[in-house]
């Protein structure tokens, strides 16, 4: 019970945020900036898919929390072709062997318009078959897209006990 109120919670939040005032939209423009700095910093390799991905999103801020069941939220822009052209809001569920707190960024490359567009749609959902790779330096060397999506998480903060399944779910806002 107390995971579906932390889920809940979190969801709740996550939607509040999404609908940004022009000052919220500004702080997650400039978290944002930050957090591709930091990944950069993790793996200057990366530079290669913020260069030649058709479009991406960064999450600066997502946060997540476990015992059992485990909820995750985040809210970052969405770039394609070099543009920003809106703003991206994440959710996780996960259920599994899973306890503690995190904080971390992500950033999600599309490889080519069609899945970007999955994306846009909200038809981009991410499950067990789609794993994230760790940022850090050479990461990026060996790093391959699963149907057109590609994605990097870099933890800021906490810890995470986890072997669990579930899925991200993914929103656009055009800005």
């Amino acid at each position: 019970m107390k995971n579906l109120i932390l889920f809940l919670v979190l969801s709740l939040f996550s939607v509040v945020a999404f609908a940004q005032t022009d000052e919220k939209g500004e702080k997650i423009m400039a978290d944002s900036e930050d957090a591709k700095a930091a990944f950069l910093k993790d793996d200057p390799g990366m530079m290669e898919f913020f260069e030649n991905s058709y479009g991406y999103i960064i999450l600066p801020n997502v946060g997540k929390g476990a015992w059992g069941v485990g909820a995750a939220a985040g809210n970052g822009i969405a770039v394609e072709q070099g543009v920003h052209v809106g703003f991206a809001r994440m959710t996780q569920l996960t259920i599994g062997f899973q306890a503690g707190g995190q904080a971390y960024s992500e950033v999600v490359f599309f490889e080519t318009k069609e899945a970007f567009d999955r994306f846009k749609q909200g038809t981009i959902e991410m499950a067990a078959q789609v794993s994230a790779v760790a940022a850090a330096s050479g990461a990026s060397a060996n790093a391959k897209y699963n149907e057109g999506v590609l994605v990097f998480t870099r933890t800021k903060k906490g810890l995470m006990y986890e072997a669990s399944v579930g899925g991200q779910q993914f929103k656009f806002r055009a800005k």
